[in-house]
């Protein structure tokens, strides 16, 4: 018999969410399989299985606090047993059938080729986040006929959204033939989603915060609270750093094996721009100012369970490529909840790229205790006024969030304006001028 206990979580970190059960009990397990995900406030992890058998019994359920150290079940000897149904199945049951009643009651029929699972009648089990839920309610869906990219096996929103944009124009493609059999008119189903409306609870739905979630929360709400933060913007043209990087991105990714895109420009104009106005990489420490000779850059991505920032360390001792392959690693493994602890630590200054997702201008809250953050934007092309002539040029805004407990204002202004000329002028980076 060997316990399943949870690990080590990393400095500061004690307890951790028992988010997910990837085996339940009569299953057979092998040395090093997953079983279990964990949620810290910081980053999900897997606990691996240590020994080979079975596992005979989950001590700790979804949703349950645990410390360092607790034991969350028990692997036994031997081969797998049938596996016994979880109660949440079995309690579940009835309730579909009702559920399968009443709507067949509630709604006319339609043909077999033309009908679709209705969303209530999707398992209890099925690892569904609320904006999937959502899409899938409302456009009539049935989960198992959707490729899945996700984690394990998991449905995302993308998933959903790619499904529906696939099947458009067939869908449409059927209703304008003309109709020599008997076919549902489009109106019919209409009722349906005033009849579920009804049921209590479907216009509203309750999910508990994540750990991650909470941290997110607090730590922000920590900045607005301890920092005297201030924004200060400028607006970058992009047209130097696009023509290099159409002109020799090719031979790059051949030569280095990764993309080259505009975060490892910024990162090295970060730099550039820390290294002449050092009270941007600082950070308070009580009475104190600790000014810190290196550049660790933290990157902020984006993930459906929150906002993780993995840190690119010594930046300035890395090449373009190295810098391009670590974000792309990060990126890859943050929306697997592969990262580690030590990986999301230690930044001195932090870029978020809010225009991937469109954003054109914003104000970025600083990630404590740095003094410093920056906030790329999408690239637009916009009228600019170049020596007496309008000119059509792809501009971001750039947005640089600061403490002004330690950064004053031309400093702050200062580090923008040095990024701004690194960028529209590359060679200033290879120069470090």
């Amino acid at each position: 018999m060997t316990e399943i206990v949870v690990p080590t979580l990393g400095e500061s970190v004690t307890e951790a969410t028992v988010a997910k059960w990837l085996k339940q009990p009569g299953e057979a397990v092998t040395v090093d399989e997953p079983l279990v995900e964990l949620e810290t406030d910081k980053v999900s992890l897997e606990v691996n299985a240590t020994a080979a058998g079975t596992l005979s019994e989950i001590r700790v359920a979804e949703g349950a606090t645990v410390e360092v150290g607790a034991v969350l079940g028990v692997i036994g000897d031997g081969a797998a047993a049938a596996p016994k149904p979880a109660p949440k199945k079995a309690e579940a049951a009835p309730a579909a059938a009702v559920t399968k009643a009443a709507e067949a009651k509630a709604q006319p029929k339609v043909p077999a080729a033309d009908a679709e699972p209705a969303p209530d009648l999707m398992e209890a089990d099925t690892p569904l986040s609320p904006a999937v839920r959502k899409l899938i309610s409302e456009n009539r869906l049935d989960p198992a006929h959707i490729p899945a990219s996700g984690k394990n096996g998991r449905l995302t929103k993308e998933d959903v959204l790619r499904f529906l944009e696939q099947r458009g124009a067939p869908a449409g493609e059927a209703r304008s033939q003309p109709q020599s059999q008997p076919q549902p008119q489009p109106a019919r189903p209409a009722p349906a989603p005033a009849a579920r409306s009804a049921v209590p609870g479907e216009r509203e739905e309750r999910v508990r915060m994540s750990r991650l979630r909470k941290r997110i929360a607090e730590r922000l709400k920590e900045a607005q609270n301890t920092a005297a933060m201030l924004t200060t913007f400028n607006e970058v043209d992009m047209s130097e750093v696009m023509a290099l990087r159409a002109r020799l991105k090719d031979g790059f990714e051949k030569k280095h094996g990764t993309k080259l895109g505009f975060m490892s420009f910024f990162v090295k104009a970060a730099v550039l721009a820390l290294k002449e106005v050092p009270a941007v990489n600082a950070e308070i420490d009580g009475e104190e100012i600790v000014y810190k000779n290196y550049y660790n850059i933290g990157v902020a991505v984006g993930t459906e369970q929150g906002l993780v920032v993995p840190v690119v360390r010594d930046c300035d001792r890395l090449s373009f490529a190295e810098i391009e392959a670590k974000i792309a690693d990060f990126g890859r493994r943050a929306r697997d909840g592969k990262l580690s602890l030590d990986e999301l630590g230690g930044g001195t200054f932090t870029i978020s790229n809010g225009g991937v997702y469109g954003s054109l201008m914003s104000t970025p809250i600083l990630n404590p205790p740095q003094s410093g953050i920056l906030g790329m934007h999408k690239i637009q092309e916009r009228p600019v006024a170049l020596s007496g002539k309008l000119e059509i040029r792809p501009m971001m805004y750039l947005a640089l969030s600061y403490d002004h407990r330690l950064v004053d204002g031309r400093e702050a202004v200062t580090f923008l304006v040095r990024l701004k000329e690194a960028v529209e002028d590359p060679q200033r980076l290879l120069l470090e001028i």
